[in-house]
């Protein structure tokens, strides 16, 4: 930071970076008498780790004026100047850093000293020579300004900061002059146009630019003429409008103006008009006193006339009001049914639908057993009838019963896949029977202490519910169920899994799964205390993502109730269970 002083002694902060280097006047490294006036660049480089931004060339090496000619050593072998970052190649050579970068980027590059080929990661930072470098005297790149000091090349930024005849420009931001540092305080004083300066009228101040406008515009205390050239020759601005109200030469109405005076004239004229026409003056109150009497009483009696209704209205409106609330309930009761029904006829629509498809199919089997069962009857009774007639036989009738051996075997299999096919069918319309589609698994569990001596023993640990969905096209999910415990909880504790099933419709809904899981044992007793808890599901859990095998890993409580207390208590009746399992849907798309 540099340092001058403005018009009213402030001493003001100037950065060096504020100033472009074209304005410094550096010197070559070539004598004196060949010393250009200008070589450094007109805007500057982005400043490097503890090297001030302008410092540096943009390119090449250093150009200011050295006291004593630098030896060979110190100079780029591409560009001749004093070495700026220097950088050792392998063959011995010394380059600036941009040079020896604009040689790399050419194709196959070489040292333009010796030719050798040059390679990137044989180039080295050449710390020594830079010591070196930076402690050679110099001139102040002022200098063509009167400067005479000497100093080590990297003392350059630290005299530059306090030289006097270094070029800065205008501490104000609006001025563009440039000058020395020197030069400020007097450019501060009487030359710049955006110096601060102070109304002579007002004594308030601003930038010198803007005090003629202020003048001419705003000044309170500037001299004006009345606009009416009445006998002031001038007044503050602040006091014309005061005496707009006051000047004999004012074009002003008669204040009784509102009550019927039509007389406009000057304030000079205005009091003898008001003595003379006084009495009309009061003429004109007096009727428009009257005037707004007789309104008065209409107003009165149209008042009084409304009052005596009023009652009748508050009270008729205060039932309306009533009725408009009862009104409003039984339709927001109405609308809440109505959604409920709509939802409901909804879901058991496609729940009957799909029944009566299953439905359909189940009497095609039946039909085509039944019809397999009749032709097995036949062929039992051809058979029957051919073994009593043919007991003499002959060889025609024993390749015709062995033909009707093989054509009974092929039936009977035929009627055991379908009676497998018919169970499988009556299964899936169980399952659809008891599904449910609103995000509410009831689960019930029978044969309690012989399912739970299966579970001890290890012959059958977990049990899986039947599905249930979050709708008719929602996710499809399943309870699991270990009545010895699982993990933790193996031994002593009954533990409860939820289960995210592969479901028809997986490709329409969100994953990962993200809603609500409450479960609960029910308490069979007439308090319904019912044990329960919830968990939100992880979303970076794989037990939530989308199924690719038939179901997720289960995901819930290896410790949910202790067998101790669901022993004890009202929570198994006739050897039976109860646990619900509840997903909360409040929050899932319409399909």
């Amino acid at each position: 930071m540099s340092a001058g002083r403005s018009a009213d002694g402030r001493e003001v902060q100037i950065p060096l970076q504020q100033v472009a280097p074209s304005l410094i006047s550096p010197l070559s490294a070539a004598p004196p008498s060949h010393r250009p006036a200008n070589l450094w660049p007109s805007s500057e480089p982005t400043a490097q780790q503890g090297v001030p931004a302008g410092f540096l060339p943009l390119h090449g090496g250093f150009r200011d004026h050295f006291v004593e000619t630098p030896e060979a050593k110190y100079c780029c072998e591409a560009c001749r100047l004093v070495l700026c970052q220097p950088r050792q190649t392998e063959c011995g050579h010394r380059f600036c850093n941009s040079c020896i970068c604009d040689i790399l980027s050419r194709p196959n590059p070489v040292c333009p000293a010796d030719m050798e080929p040059l390679f990137r990661d044989k180039i080295f930072k050449d710390v020594c020579c830079h010591r070196e470098i930076m402690s050679l005297k110099v001139y102040c790149r002022s200098e063509a300004n009167g400067c005479q000091e000497q100093m080590s090349l990297q003392q350059i930024p630290d005299h530059l900061n306090v030289c006097p005849f270094f070029e800065v420009p205008c501490p104000l931001g609006k001025c563009k002059e440039r000058m020395m540092r020197k030069e400020i305080p007097d450019h501060l004083s009487w030359k710049c146009k955006h110096r601060e300066t102070t109304c002579e009228f007002c004594s308030t101040k601003m930038p010198l630019t803007d005090l003629q406008k202020h003048k001419d515009t705003v000044c309170p205390a500037f001299p004006v003429m009345c606009p009416n050239h009445c006998s002031f020759a001038s007044l503050p601005r602040s006091e014309l409008s005061g005496h707009q109200h006051d000047c004999p030469k004012a074009q002003v109405s008669c204040q009784f103006h509102r009550y019927g005076c039509t007389f406009k004239g000057l304030n000079q004229d205005m009091r003898q008009h008001e003595s003379t026409f006084a009495a009309e003056h009061l003429k004109m109150m007096a009727n428009r006193n009257l005037s707004l009497e007789n309104k008065v009483e209409d107003v009165k009696g149209e008042l009084m006339e409304r009052y005596k209704v009023l009652p009748a209205l508050s009270s008729r409106l205060s039932e309306l009001e009533n009725q408009n609330e009862e009104l409003r309930e039984k339709n927001r009761q109405m609308e809440q049914k109505l959604a409920t029904m709509q939802k409901l006829m909804s879901s058991h629509s496609e729940k009957l639908l799909e029944v009566e498809l299953e439905l359909h199919s189940l009497r095609l089997l039946r039909d085509e057993v039944e019809s397999l069962r009749g032709t097995l009857e036949s062929v039992r009774t051809r058979l029957a009838a051919l073994e009593q007639g043919g007991r003499g036989g002959s060889g025609s009738t024993t390749h015709t019963l062995a033909s009707l051996e093989t054509q009974l075997n092929r039936h009977d299999d035929m009627l055991s896949v379908h009676e497998i096919r018919l169970a499988d069918m009556d299964l899936r319309f169980q399952v659809l029977e008891t599904a449910s589609y609103n995000g509410t698994l009831i689960w019930k569990i029978r044969d309690y202490k012989r399912r739970k001596q299966d579970a001890v023993a290890a012959k059958t640990l977990s049990l899986y519910s039947q599905p249930f969905y979050t709708g008719y096209f929602g996710y499809k999910m399943c309870a699991r169920v270990y009545l010895n415990g699982d993990g933790m909880g193996k031994g002593t504790h009954l533990s409860l899994f939820f289960v995210v099933m592969r479901g028809e419709y997986d490709a329409l809904l969100p994953w990962p799964f993200k809603q609500k899981v409450t479960l609960m044992l029910m308490d069979q007793g007439p308090s319904r205390k019912h044990l329960g808890d919830a968990f939100k599901p992880d979303p970076n859990s794989s037990s939530f993502r989308r199924p690719v095998a038939e179901m997720n890993i289960a995901s819930g409580c290896p410790l949910f109730v202790s067998q101790t207390v669901l022993e004890t208590g009202t929570y198994i009746k006739d050897d039976t269970i109860f646990i619900k399992v509840t997903v909360d849907t409040s929050d899932l798309p319409d399909l």
